[in-house]
């Protein structure tokens, strides 16, 4: 079997399974006695044996087979979950999140056998195991009633029939039919339970029909049973026919079946319901009617509470970002014609009309290509709590990473690249950040350090904040560092805001600090997050307090694609200035222009805000006459504010980003370009590297 095609959906599912035994173990060593945890890591750790075996993954297969079982345990409680047990699936999990990465670059497993994580786990199983001496509960006294209690439970014995139940089973025997109950027990070593047993149903309606079963269809479809499941048949067929039939299906241990007597199915609510079956219709009609009532009844009750079935597609990025680029280009064709009725007769009304109508068109259809690309973050900050979990430990600190906003959403492309930078963050405010328990205790703080991870929504743009209550920055420490690298000299540092000193943590290779760990210390981090953040068209800043804890905050725009941007003219030329950036616009006299250590500012309700001339930046002749009024664009950046001076006012317009590749990355101030719709291009300036 070629299951080459199925290798993309395998790594998605694989990864959304790790993702959640992830997530549910950390629940599991915060509430070891939850099990509806153990349940959901029993359910995972099942689903990716499964998905591995049907790949033919076997290495893989192998680990979570053996991390399926100790769970089985812990279920049956002849196992209760020890910390040095959730350290020994955090390990499995890291192995298997390597057979995942290898299994995407090479589509093979590679040749890791794990054999002492597999060890490590067969160890959890025994009574004194080296690798976890405390994990186990006597086993010996605790096997022999879980097995009886399997056995009783699903013996068809075991099946409560109501009164409408025995009276079909009643009037199928006094017509001449049979009626069996049989015990199916799948062999052990079978990995798709629910899939046997359904190919066992399957078989079973073939000789009769089937009335009832326990546990119910639905807990067997999920795989909510052991490895035994019963089921009461009404057949015209020998009991041998019906065993034959289940005993031909692969991977099925045994069929033992009892044939019902009429006797045993005598009570009053049969001679009732016999009564009233006469009085109604035929015997036969009653036998159908009364079973179709009973399947009808059981059916309901197992689809209670079944979630709504998965209402989502997966789709390759690629293309999305197709579709993405026809509806950009749709949008030129769209400002094009915009362009071209204005130009033209102002009395064609039908034109216009459809102008506006295509105008309506293209605009939701951009929002609706812009929803599908769009992703909750949750898919990066989900593997964040178990990183923290992890540096605790190696860092010997006491921490709790808390997070809120992971429901907030961004453009996918956007979403892949902010893992690294946040984790830097993080990892930045675990080490330098947090202090250890005995200096926080002696500051008088908990001693459980916390971090924060806050998402929200913030008008076009999406605000990630890591915040922490540990030390805060030693401006002075980084002042020297700084000094002593010949980053800057003694006379700039006297000179310098602390703003400007924290921002020097920015430059590359610059570590405070004092020795290299595995953690930090190599000066690689912060320019990481910087650049990344930038490349993505967001900015990144840092307030923080000594000895109270420090912010960093990332703010990114919600899509790279397309924008609302503000049409200016400088020197004759047309650029773009995207609108999120844009506070205000205002007409200055240059009477009101006033310069602060040589350089242009402007006093404008209470804020100091400096001037930049585009028409300098942008070596170009400005097209106003000196003593005109300037019209000034005031845009902002985090808490800075800065005017841009333009010529001449377009307005605003829907516009599509075009990256201007390779050769223009030394020109920051110009983010990329634009097609008008009259065919010219135009430059768009990045308000952020401009202040």
């Amino acid at each position: 079997m070629d299951v080459s095609q199925y290798l993309e959906i395998f790594l998605d599912e694989t990864r959304e399974h790790l993702q959640n035994l992830n997530t549910e173990i950390l629940n599991l060593e915060q509430n070891p006695e939850n099990m509806d945890t153990v349940n959901e890591i029993f359910r995972a750790a099942h689903s990716l044996k499964g998905m591995a075996g049907t790949m033919g993954f076997k290495r893989m297969q192998n680990l979570t087979h053996d991390m399926e079982n100790v769970f089985s345990e812990v279920r049956n409680g002849a196992i209760s979950i020890k910390p040095n047990m959730v350290d020994i699936l955090f390990q499995c999990l890291d192995a298997l999140e390597e057979y995942t990465a290898n299994i995407q670059e090479t589509a093979d497993e590679g040749t890791n056998e794990n054999e002492g994580l597999i060890k490590l786990l067969q160890d959890c199983l025994k009574t004194g195991g080296n690798s976890a001496p405390e994990v186990v509960v006597a086993k010996a006294e605790a096997e022999a009633p879980a097995e009886e209690a399997v056995k009783s439970s699903s013996n068809w014995d075991n099946i409560k029939l109501n009164g409408s139940e025995k009276t079909v089973l009643a009037k199928a025997i006094r017509q001449g039919k049979n009626v069996y109950g049989f015990t199916v027990r799948v062999q052990e070593t079978c990995i798709l339970k629910a899939a046997r047993a359904f190919l066992v149903f399957k078989a079973v309606e073939e000789q009769g029909e089937i009335l009832i079963s326990n546990p119910s269809a639905q807990d067997i479809e999920d795989e909510r049973f052991d490895l035994e499941f019963s089921v009461i048949v009404i057949t015209e067929k020998a009991m041998s026919d019906v065993s034959k039939a289940i005993l031909n299906v692969s991977e099925i241990a045994s069929a033992e079946g009892k044939q019902f007597a009429l006797d045993e199915l005598q009570d009053g609510a049969v001679e009732v319901a016999e009564e009233k079956a006469v009085e109604q219709e035929t015997a036969g009609t009653a036998v159908v009617a009364a079973s179709q009532e009973v399947a009808k009844t059981t059916e309901k009750k197992a689809t209670a509470g079944k979630p709504v079935v998965n209402r989502t597609v997966r789709v390759d990025i690629e293309k999305l970002d197709v579709l993405m680029n026809l509806v950009s280009e749709l949008i030129i064709a769209k400002n094009s014609l915009v362009s071209a009725s204005s130009q033209g007769s102002e009395n064609n009304i039908t034109f216009n009309e459809q102008i506006e109508y295509l105008e309506s068109v293209t605009t939701n259809l951009h929002e609706s290509v812009m929803k599908v690309r769009m992703v909750p973050i949750e898919s990066v900050v989900n593997k964040f709590p178990r990183m923290i979990r992890d540096l605790s430990k190696k860092l010997n600190k006491k921490m709790e990473l808390y997070m809120s906003g992971e429901e907030t959403e961004l453009d996918r492309t956007v979403v892949d690249e902010i893992g690294d930078p946040l984790m830097h963050l993080l990892r930045n405010s675990a080490d330098h950040g947090l202090e250890s328990a005995e200096v926080r205790k002696e500051r008088g703080k908990p001693e459980v350090g916390s971090i924060f991870l806050d998402a929200y929504q913030d008008g076009n743009n999406v605000v990630i904040e890591v915040k922490d209550d540990g030390n805060g920055i030693d401006v002075e420490a980084v002042k020297r560092k700084a000094i002593e690298r010949g980053t800057i000299t003694a006379e700039q540092g006297e000179n310098m805001s602390d703003k400007e000193i924290i921002d020097l943590l920015f430059l590359p290779s610059f570590s405070t600090a004092k020795q290299v760990s595995d953690v930090s210390g190599r000066g690689v981090g912060l320019d990481v997050v910087k650049s990344k953040i930038e490349a993505l068209s967001g900015e990144v800043e840092v307030k923080s307090k000594l000895g109270v804890g420090s912010t960093w905050t990332i703010r990114l725009p919600l899509t790279l694609a397309i924008i609302q941007s503000l049409m200016v003219v400088v020197g004759g030329e047309k650029y773009a200035i995207s609108l999120g950036s844009v506070t205000t616009i205002e007409d200055i006299d240059p009477k009101d222009i006033k310069l602060v250590q040589s350089k242009e500012v402007i006093h404008l309700r209470g804020n100091v805000i400096p001037l930049i001339r585009l028409d300098k930046v942008l070596d170009t002749v400005s097209t106003r006459k000196e003593d005109e009024n300037l019209i000034v664009a005031i845009v902002k950046k985090g808490d800075k504010f800065a005017g841009l001076v333009i010529d001449e006012l377009m307005g605003q317009q829907e516009i599509v980003i075009k990256s201007l590749g390779k050769f223009m990355k030394q020109s920051k101030i110009i983010s990329g370009a634009t097609i008008l719709g009259d065919g010219e291009v135009a430059l768009i300036l990045d308000a952020n590297a401009l202040i």
